[in-house]
Parts: C-alpha cells; structure tokens; sequence
C-alpha cells in the first residue's frame, strides 16, 4: 500500500426494500443491532486499518441520505467522512465513480450491510494490484466467485456461476492499490455500456482491470454477517450477541426480572416483572412491563407491555400491549389487542 491516505468507500443509496417497514422512515445502515447501528458495526470493521485515524470515509448516500448524515456528525465525530449523494440508482460503479473528485491513492471499498471479521494491517505491506475477500459456502450459485489461474492469481470475475467446483464467493469488500485504474476502468465499463439490469456493477469493471493486467489476489474470512433483511438482522444480531456484545451481567444486576444471555439491554431501559433472552435486544428509554421477548431487537423508546414476542423486529417509539407473535413493526407504531 502507498504511504497515501487510505479512502474507505462504502456505497449506501439503496431503498432497503426488503428492510421495509423500517426503512420507510430511516436507512438500513440505522437499523440497531445488539449496542450499535448497523453502520457503527460496518465501521468497527476498519479499526484495524494502517493508519485509521488519517483514513478517510466516503459514503455514497441517496434515499434518507440526510439521517446518515445526521447521525455521523452526532455519533462519531471523531471520523474524517464526506459523503457524495447518487441521486438515481445506477449501479456499484455508478456509485464510485460520483466521488472520483476525492479518490486518489489506495482504496476499500465494502457494501454497506456487509460485516466481516478480518485483519486490515496486512495493508501496509500489500503489493498486489488489488485484494478481494472471499468466503466458502455451501452452495456458491447465487453469490459471484473469482476465477484462479495456475498461478494463484485471479483472472476472472463470474456472477451466479453454474458449477459447484468452486465455493470461494466474493463477499464484497474489496482493496485497490491504485483508485485511478478503477476510475479508469469504470469509465470504459460505461463507455461500452456493460451492465445488468440497468446496473454497472463491480465486478465488471474489475474485469475490465484484469484484462489490463491487473494482479489480484484473495484473502480469506470466516466470518461473513448481513443485515439485508429482517431474518439477516437478526441471525447476525444473535452473533453479535454471541461474540462480545452482550451486556447480561451489567442488566441481570440492574433489573428485577429474568435475563437469559446473550442479552443487549441499554442502562437507560426500564424493565419489571419480564423474561428478556436469550438473544434480545432492548433499546435506549425502553418500557418493558410483564413480557417474554426472546431473540428479538425492541429499538429506542418503545414500550411494550403483557407482550409475548419471538424472532421480532420493533422499530423506535412503538407502543405495544397484550399481544402474542411474530412481529415486524416500523417506527412510531402502536398496537393494542
């Protein structure tokens, strides 16, 4: 890696449709899970970076793109970030190439629902053109894989490949030496208007680099989360839980109610006479008043009570009581029955 300023993009302009109800009155990067934000996770994952307090965010924000915004300058203003609106959606590539004006140097880029758990200080001695983290799976037909030559070098991109040989799939986090070149193959993926669905992705203009000669290598994780739907929030809410973000002893001290851990529940929550867990979250200013919640994430300012909840998403300021089920609630909400 050159002695430049590393710049982490991570494009976010999506609709996260399949986040819905939630996501009609916030972004899915502002979706809680476990102590954070889904976004506050996607940063922790760069702390291991060269040089992390000279790094530079870029966000590529569109539809609620001003809560992003918001919630950057309030919550960690600690962090170098700009952010470049894409307006229309248009693609990955679409979405890179509106911030070339601030790109120059090495680069990252991740998609913004994607959590690894990874070792960025390899960065500081890399030589390759670019790295590409990859993740085995059983199946590897609905994701893209990379091609290897003989000499372990990539040659070639494939989305949705067909055969089952090669399970290493691209998990979208990607490492550039050279932000220029990708810019540059950016344009000629446009120029020869390759896209699918109306889209420029990627993958394609990283094609296009390979076939100029870039080198390319793989770096392997084991550890691959989403947060694309409520069924993804919560799987990777549970790992969460499970692996250092669980509060269970601090809460069990504070309250006058059964906690079974991994729990997350903030200090600021009031809860009598429950059974929280396992696997529940409890947002900031939460009421909870005779409930059984269970591998469910209640966000801030809710209130339930005589609520028996299971594998449930509750969105801020939602108001709930006597009532039994799997629930998919957005904000401000309210529900007696």
């Amino acid at each position: 890696m050159s002695s430049s300023t590393l710049k982490i993009v991570i494009p976010m302009a999506g609709f996260g449709a399949r986040l819905r109800p939630h996501t009609w009155s916030r972004p899915k990067q502002l979706i809680r899970m476990a102590d954070k934000m889904v976004i506050d996770h996607v940063l922790d994952t760069f702390s291991t970076v060269p040089d992390p307090a000279h790094s530079e965010f870029i966000f590529i924000v569109g539809y609620l793109g001003d809560k992003i915004e918001q919630y950057m300058r309030l919550a960690r203003p600690d962090l170098n970030v700009r952010f470049v609106e894409q307006p229309v959606m248009r693609g990955q590539s679409h979405a890179i190439s509106l911030a070339k004006n601030y790109l120059d140097g090495p680069m990252l880029v991740i998609y913004a629902d994607t959590l690894i758990d990874t070792d960025f200080s390899f960065l500081s001695a890399e030589t390759a053109g670019a790295v590409a983290w990859v993740k085995a799976v059983p199946d590897p037909r609905r994701f893209g894989v990379a091609n290897l030559g003989n000499d372990g070098w990539v040659t070639h991109l494939v989305e949705k490949p067909q055969e089952m040989d090669n399970n290493l799939v691209l998990i979208g986090c990607y490492y550039f030496q050279s932000s220029a070149e990708l810019l540059a193959a950016i344009d000629e993926q446009m120029q020869r208007n390759i896209t699918l669905k109306g889209e420029f992705f990627l993958v394609d203009a990283i094609n296009i680099m390979l076939e100029h000669g870039l080198k390319m290598r793989l770096s392997h994780t084991e550890t691959w989360l989403d947060a694309g739907t409520p069924d993804d929030v919560l799987k990777t809410n549970r790992y969460l839980l499970e692996h250092g973000h669980d509060n269970s002893g601090e809460a069990d001290a504070q309250y006058k109610s059964v906690i079974l851990p991994p729990v997350y529940i903030h200090p600021s929550a009031t809860i009598e006479d429950s059974i929280i867990g396992p696997h529940a979250v409890i947002g900031a200013g939460c009421t909870i008043k005779r409930c059984i919640i269970l591998d469910s994430i209640i966000d801030d300012g809710s209130s339930l009570e005589n609520v028996v909840m299971d594998h449930s998403l509750i969105g801020k300021e939602v108001h709930l009581q006597r009532q039994a089920s799997v629930l998919n609630v957005g904000d401000n909400s309210g529900l007696i029955l």
